[in-house]
């Protein structure tokens, strides 16, 4: 079962990511997840980093979408501001919008990658998907009370991935 949460890749930060290799292997979409992986989740706007990040993807030819659980406010100025498609709402681990960003764009399951900071929202989403799973750590230690709590539970989940040797936090591997 907790085989489930195991990420296919894992990084640091978006910005350690082999964005070619990636592309090299056949990925042809990129769906980030939003607070803690972009940017904290006190953060309502992206950052020059992060904006660059995004020009340099879509000059790569990616097609590149934020699937994020929160709310159209919070979304709506990352989307307007990085010119990318997003989802809201998105209520991740579920399928719907995952099915949808995929329709939408005539792709398989193959040709995405799925990059977030939370292994029962972001990996598990994806790996149920059968998407590429790409972990990455969270920006911020400062989270809203529900996030707070996912962690404690993620810990546990991840205290199980290592004992099985399955996944270590801070091993990182393409």
């Amino acid at each position: 079962m907790v085989d489930k949460f195991v990420p296919d890749k894992y990084f640091k930060s978006i910005y350690d990511i082999n964005y070619k290799a990636l592309k090299k292997s056949g990925i042809e979409c990129l769906i980030f997840d939003l607070s803690n992986t972009l940017e904290p989740e006190s953060v309502k706007t992206p950052g020059r980093k992060v904006k660059d990040l995004f020009e340099d993807l879509k000059e790569m030819h990616f097609k590149v979408v934020i699937l994020s659980n929160g709310f159209k406010r919070d979304v709506t100025p990352f989307k307007e501001l990085l010119c990318v498609d997003s989802a809201y709402l998105s209520f991740k681990p579920l399928k719907r919008k995952y099915k949808k960003v995929m329709k939408i764009y005539d792709l398989k399951d193959n040709q995405v990658a799925c990059i977030g900071d939370q292994l029962f929202f972001d990996i598990y989403g994806a790996n149920r998907m059968k998407c590429t799973s790409i972990l990455v750590n969270p920006i911020s230690a400062e989270e809203y009370a529900v996030a707070k709590l996912n962690r404690r539970l993620e810990n546990l989940v991840i205290k199980k991935l290592t004992k099985k040797d399955l996944f270590q936090r801070g091993r990182y591997y393409e």
